[in-house]
């Protein structure tokens, strides 16, 4: 239960308190106008809110009274995008950063970011929307890496992979169908790795805005592997390329 809040004067003050709100649960049925001023101040702050089931919230509620209305809260505080790039500034290292499309599996999260850490990229980026959330779920699940990976969150994340562009890092994306194995490509450049969601892989524009599609080595039956999985082995390419070079 440390993931919510209920009821509408909690909601409403967590999100009038700027406090991590990454969405808001309304049970279907409500009168919406009793809850007008969360609506609100939601769409202000770009925090979604969905409409569920009230035996929902019932569930995340645990038998206490919510009112039809719940809100998510972050566990732990989200860096700018730009202390992800002071990180590699301090380090005198190129930059290295984790982009994610979607992936709402709290324990992929977290052994990203558990992974990101291990491998020394500066920062995972993640969507505001359609994906999970820096949950107690996922800090578990990182084992304490999130003490040490920046994790920023962005509204639009094919906007944010055209501003990564200009700053001259190189998108380099995982997709099974690419003609590129993932060990031909240079990672001793700024590089941002690019990690579609667990069943979509990544949306087509921002596939298109890509400068390189790389794939993994496929032997077995399976047709892809675990989005974790395939994030952790593209890290350590990139760690024993740039190893490799000084």
């Amino acid at each position: 239960m440390s993931d919510w809040i209920m009821g509408k004067h909690a909601v409403l003050e967590a999100l009038a308190a700027g406090s991590r709100v990454e969405k808001v649960l309304l049970a279907q049925g409500v009168q919406m106008r009793g809850f007008q001023a969360i609506l609100d101040k939601a769409k202000e702050s770009r925090i979604p809110v969905q409409r569920v089931p009230r035996a929902k919230l019932d569930k995340l509620a645990e038998g206490k009274n919510h009112q039809g209305v719940m809100a998510q809260i972050a566990a732990w505080r989200y860096a700018s995008v730009e202390e992800l790039f002071k990180r590699a500034e301090s380090r005198g290292e190129s930059p290295f950063f984790i982009l994610l499309d979607g992936i709402e599996d709290p324990h992929n999260l977290g052994a990203i970011i558990r992974s990101a850490d291990a491998a020394g990229a500066h920062g995972v980026v993640i969507p505001k929307r359609r994906a999970v959330g820096l949950t107690a779920s996922v800090a578990k699940a990182a084992a304490g890496a999130l003490e040490h990976v920046p994790v920023a969150k962005v509204p639009n994340l094919n906007q944010f992979a055209e501003e990564l562009k200009e700053r001259g890092v190189w998108l380099v994306g995982s997709d099974g169908a690419a003609n590129t194995l993932y060990t031909g490509v240079d990672y001793t450049v700024p590089v941002a790795l690019v990690i579609g969601s667990e069943g979509q892989g990544m949306g087509r524009l921002l596939k298109e805005k890509c400068d390189f599609l790389v794939k993994l080595p496929m032997r077995g039956n399976v047709t892809s592997l675990n989005a974790s999985v395939a994030a952790g082995i593209l890290m350590y390419e990139v760690l024993r390329s740039r190893n490799a070079h000084g």
